[in-house]
């Protein structure tokens, strides 16, 4: 932890407190989200939903029973206090990254130029949990590895919905139909 505390300056530290506040109740990946879904396009809502499907999924796992097993006590240093208020939750995992990750994996997936903008800023989200004081390094990887995991369950269940939307046959009855139903011009006898 010395480590990233040795790396503290005025304007990272105001710049990551920034950003980790951003991240807070997750509403950074909802507002990216809002935007997706009103100026996106069809892609772009699809790329929302799944973020926020894969947000409802990392944060089950991560504040559910992750966070019950492991029970890890926040990091204290006397010497270098933590940059924003102590969380009263444990420590492992962190569930900010997992929210980061499993957004930007599942709607980079759905939308891949997305990916460039959210996958830094996912990572930015990550460090700055251990870089404020509140997080263990090992609580981010879990965090992320959650989220990766989160971000692809997202997308297997949205395309597996879609499918099961189209039904067996994407043109619906009347593609189905269109082969089967001879047409006045050919004639009802073959």
């Amino acid at each position: 932890m010395t480590h990233f505390y040795s790396r503290r300056a005025p304007a990272l530290d105001r710049s990551l407190v920034a950003i980790t506040t951003a991240a807070n109740y997750t509403r950074v990946w909802l507002a990216i989200a809002g935007g997706l879904a009103l100026f996106g396009g069809a892609r772009g809502r699809r790329a929302a939903g799944q973020g926020v499907i894969a947000l409802a999924i990392a944060a089950a796992v991560a504040n559910g029973p992750a966070k019950l097993l492991v029970r890890r006590r926040r990091p204290f240093h006397r010497s270098q206090p933590a940059l924003i208020h102590m969380p009263r939750s444990t420590s492992f995992p962190s569930g900010h990254s997992a929210a980061a990750f499993a957004f930007a994996t599942a709607a980079s997936a759905e939308l891949p130029p997305l990916a460039p903008a959210l996958l830094p800023l996912a990572a930015a989200v990550a460090y700055s949990r251990v870089h404020t004081g509140v997080h263990y390094p090992s609580d981010v990887v879990a965090g992320v590895a959650i989220g990766i995991g989160a971000g692809a369950v997202a997308r297997r269940l949205t395309a597996s919905a879609r499918s099961q939307d189209a039904g067996p046959h994407a043109g619906g009855w009347r593609g189905e139909m269109a082969g089967k139903v001879p047409s006045a011009a050919t004639g009802a006898a073959r």
